[in-house]
């Protein structure tokens, strides 16, 4: 089990839900008045999933800064 793979993995994964939340606001086109655009995108959907990518890169951020204090400690007691 290698940690720093995982969060990597992590790290990518959030990256791709940072894409699609940025997509979707970007994509964001207010509604006419007095008509409905099929096109309107859910602004706090986008921005929940804003806030969770968010999380998800500060979470595996964290897993491979304490990945990389693991592998300084073993090659501490090693050496």
């Amino acid at each position: 089990m290698d940690l720093s793979n995982i969060a990597l993995q992590g790290l990518e994964q959030a990256n791709s839900q940072l894409k699609s939340a940025a997509s979707s606001i970007a994509s964001f086109q207010s509604t006419a008045p007095g008509g409905a655009n099929a096109d309107t995108v859910d602004l706090s959907s986008a921005v929940v999933a804003l806030l969770s990518a968010k999380n998800l890169y500060s979470a595996n951020l964290a897993t491979s800064k304490t990945a990389e204090q693991v592998s300084q400690s073993t090659l501490d007691i090693l050496a």
